[in-house]
Formats: structure tokens, C-alpha cells, sequence
């Protein structure tokens, strides 16, 4: 069940960089991404009703859910998006792929958990291949301003997306199942955008073109319904640290889509430059592995 979860995963996510690109244009990135995450809630909300498993969220996780839903459908997506305006989708990818160090790091914050040597080496390991990875786009480029934004959003996305991993783990912990904090914590996402898009006077319009509906749907349902449901899954299964190895493997579909739709070349310095922020997450994950006692494996080490 673990393997498939990380097929579907990878796959799903390794095709949904491109399609974000494909939402800029006439509608504001804030309502392209409400209209995501609502018509994904929308969905989920849909489903728990048929297998009757629709309820109201009790009191004690209400916040917990609010902030989930700011950091997993709201704020890193408002990154994300923005970042593809300066970068490449398959960089994104590769950026947010360093994720299982971010995890690592806010457990320690906020979880009291050792950083381990390895994770340490990790992080070392994996900051040198970002700069490898990048020097090409700076060599090829003028706007190195541009350049810097899109890694600076894109790490941002990532901080934020690690943040909703441990928030979620702590909700399963309680009990909750993904499918039905994420209906709720998509919701809320949706809704506070809609509010700021409001707020900041931002008409509420639709882009009908095609392949703005055709990518629409696409993030909706498969990226967010099904994608997130899955992550979400595996963090409640094998904790945070295990589940975001899928991030590892993904960047390649992702940077290959970007190579073959958005003109990304391929160069030595970027290949050995994702090969070592791969080998540094997997140093991140080896140690994770080896250093959580087996009883994780059904979830119960997220309590602590």
C-alpha cells in the first residue's frame, strides 16, 4: 500500500508544476488558486457526504486545521505560484524537494526531536546542489534579481509546506483521517483568498481559455484531491520524515516536462546539481529511517 501511495504521489505532483504555469495569465494568482482549492474541498466535501462520513471538526482542532489550511492551501501556493513567474517549474520541484531537511528542522523546533548527523550532512549536501542547479540559470540570464526572487518564493513554499506536514501528523495523531481535515483546511485556504482578493479590491473573474480550465481541473482533483489525500496518508503511516522521500523522486518528472514544454536545458553542472540534492535528502531519509524506533510505522510516534 506504501509503494503504491508513493507512485501515485510522484507521478501525480511531477505533472502538477507544469500546470500552475499554465494558470498564470488574466486571472490573479490568488483567485486561481481559491478557485483550485475550493473546487477541491468542494469535491472532498462531496465524497465524505456519499460515504456518509461527513462531520463537523471537533473544537479542539478547529486551529489546527485553520493554520493547516493557510500553510498547505494558501501561503506556499501563493509562493509556488509566483516563484514559476521567475524560474522554471522543474527547479520549483527541485526546491521543494528539499522539504524532508525542512521537516526535520521544524520537528526540532516545535517537535523537541535531535537533528541527527546525517541530516546535518544532508543539508550540506543538498545546499551545494541548489547552487550547482542554479549557476546555469544565472549564467543564461540578466535578471538575476528575477532568479533570486523565484528560488527565494520557492524555498518560502517549501518552509510552509514542512509546516502543514507536521500540522497534519499532529491532527491524524488525534484521530482525524487527511481526507477529512484537508476538505476543511482546503476550504479555509479558499475562502481567506477570496477575502484578501476582496479586501484588495481584485475582481472576481474566471479564465475560460481551455487550457486554464483543462489545468484548473487538473490541480483540483488529481493534484489536490487525490495528491494531497495520498502525502497526507503516507505522513499518518511513516511520519513526516519518510513520506516526503516521494519529493525526492518527483523533481525528474518534473524537470524532464519542463525540459520538453518550457525549453529547461539540461547542462552537467544542473544534472550533478539535482543528483546531489537527491543524495542529500536521502541522507536526511537513511538517517530517519534508521533512527525511529519500528512502532512508527503505524503513526503512533506522531503523538510525541
Amino acid at each position: 500500500m506504501n509503494a503504491l501511495l508513493y507512485l501515485v504521489v510522484v507521478l501525480i505532483w511531477g505533472t502538477t508544476w507544469f500546470a500552475i504555469k499554465l494558470q498564470l495569465g488574466p486571472s490573479p494568482i490568488p483567485l486561481s488558486i481559491a478557485w483550485r482549492f475550493g473546487l477541491a474541498a468542494i469535491v472532498l466535501f462531496g465524497l465524505l457526504a456519499w460515504r456518509r462520513q461527513l462531520k463537523p471538526l471537533p473544537r479542539s482542532a478547529l486551529s489546527l486545521v485553520a493554520v493547516q489550511g493557510l500553510c498547505l492551501f494558501c501561503v506556499n501556493f501563493l509562493c509556488f505560484y509566483n516563484a514559476s513567474r521567475y524560474i522554471p517549474t522543474g527547479l520549483e520541484a527541485v526546491v521543494f524537494s528539499t522539504s524532508t531537511l525542512w521537516n526535520a528542522i521544524n520537528a526540532r523546533i516545535f517537535m523537541g526531536r535531535t537533528i541527527a548527523s546525517n541530516v546535518i550532512a544532508g543539508a550540506l549536501v543538498g545546499l551545494i546542489g541548489l547552487v550547482a542547479l542554479f549557476s546555469p540559470e544565472f549564467a543564461n540570464t540578466h535578471d538575476h534579481a528575477g532568479t533570486i526572487l523565484g528560488l527565494l518564493l520557492a524555498l518560502g513554499g517549501t518552509l510552509c509546506f514542512s509546516a502543514g506536514n507536521l500540522l497534519s501528523a499532529r491532527l491524524q495523531a488525534q484521530g482525524l483521517k487527511p481526507a477529512h481535515t484537508n476538505a476543511w483546511a482546503m476550504l479555509f485556504g479558499a475562502l481567506v483568498l477570496l477575502a484578501g482578493s476582496l479586501i484588495a479590491g481584485v475582481p472576481l473573474v474566471v479564465d475560460t481559455r481551455p487550457v486554464y480550465i483543462g489545468a484548473l481541473l487538473w490541480l483540483a482533483i488529481p493534484g489536490s484531491v487525490i495528491g494531497f489525500t495520498a502525502y497526507l496518508m503516507l505522513v499518518g503511516r511513516l511520519g513526516a520524515e519518510k513520506a516526503a522521500y516521494c519529493t525526492v523522486l518527483f523533481p525528474l518528472v518534473a524537470l524532464n516536462i519542463s525540459a520538453l514544454l518550457e525549453g529547461y536545458r539540461w547542462t552537467p553542472l544542473a544534472l550533478g546539481g539535482v543528483l546531489l540534492v537527491m543524495a542529500g535528502n536521502w541522507l536526511v531519509f537513511r538517517k530517519s529511517r534508521r533512527a525511529i524506533p519500528p512502532t512508527t510505522a503505524t503513526g503512533q510516534s506522531q503523538s510525541a
